[in-house]
């Protein structure tokens, strides 16, 4: 990450203006998302925050200690992490009881997803104090917001990042192939070739891989899954950095390709055999969630091989 440091002093006069108002109450938990890997992606509450905050715990206090230099803040650090969550989660308790405003922060976008912090949050709440959430940046909806499709309805399924166990994450992904919705997850890059692999079981369902966003190498990719072990190996620099990857939906891939899957098709017609073309299409895109406009041309075409 790169410096901010010759507009620095404008930037917290912005925040400040921006959001000093609001209030910020004491003895809180404050969850702060912070860039995915561009500094300029914080927002103006998030510096607020940050510029206010008593404490500030984090996944790394050195990566930490960087991003607050980057942005000309300087705060007492606090390491809470995957492995010391449960301990460094009693200390933030009892430092909020005692009125202390704390801030939390992984290494990059927002902690608990994915990322240590949910059993902080736990802990927080189970002691009945507060946690207030400050939004930020997003590999999840940085890369969603690029790989639309036309009839798409958006919905989608978050899996994070599959099993380490070869075994278990070939049985994620062959659940991932049956389900219809858009799935995203997420792969650091000494693991993504296995999980490259395991993906190119898929065949040709689109995937989209989203490599370094907001960085300075950054790479977008569609292709089919089977093409992603070739696709990483076509470049060493591919198998570097933090990769987010959408794999599309079944039914926006049906609909941009004008097909129906065999077993809408079988229920199609099952339908027409009982019903007039109109109200079988509309109820099988109902039962099978198929595009109703694909379903209609296969219908007239069926019709017109009686």
């Amino acid at each position: 990450m790169s410096t901010l440091s010759a507009s620095t002093p404008s930037l917290l006069a912005a925040a400040r203006d921006a959001a000093g108002h609001q209030h910020y109450p004491q003895g809180a938990l404050y969850m702060v998302a912070t860039p995915i890997g561009n500094l300029a992606d914080i927002g103006l509450r998030a510096l607020q925050v940050l510029s206010l905050v008593d404490t500030v715990a984090c996944e790394d206090t050195r990566h930490t200690a960087a991003l607050l230099q980057g942005y000309g803040l300087h705060k007492p650090l606090l390491a809470l992490h995957e492995h010391n969550e449960a301990e460094a989660a009693q200390t933030v308790v009892q430092r909020l009881q005692e009125g202390q405003r704390i801030a939390y922060v992984s290494d990059a976008g927002t902690p608990g997803v994915s990322d240590p912090g949910a059993r902080l949050v736990a802990a927080v709440a189970a002691a009945g104090l507060r946690c207030l959430p400050i939004p930020g940046a997003s590999s999840i909806t940085a890369l969603l917001s690029v790989t639309g499709h036309s009839g798409w309805d958006g919905r989608f399924v978050f899996a994070g990042f599959l099993s380490p166990k070869a075994a278990e994450r070939q049985r994620e992904v062959q659940q991932m192939g049956a389900d219809a919705r858009a799935c995203v997850l997420l792969e650091a890059p000494h693991r993504i070739e296995a999980l490259a692999r395991d993906l190119a079981t898929l065949g040709q369902r689109t995937l989209t891989v989203g490599r370094e966003l907001t960085k300075q190498f950054e790479e977008i990719a569609p292709m089919p899954a089977e093409a992603l072990p070739g696709w990483l190996q076509a470049g060493a620099h591919r198998t570097r950095g933090e990769f987010v990857l959408m794999v599309h939906p079944l039914v926006a891939e049906a609909a941009d390709a004008g097909a129906v899957d065999a077993a809408a098709l079988r229920t199609l017609d099952l339908l027409l055999a009982e019903l007039p073309l109109k109200t079988a299409v509309r109820l099988c895109a109902e039962i099978t969630g198929q595009p109703r406009n694909a379903l209609y041309e296969a219908a007239l075409a069926r019709r017109a091989d009686q």
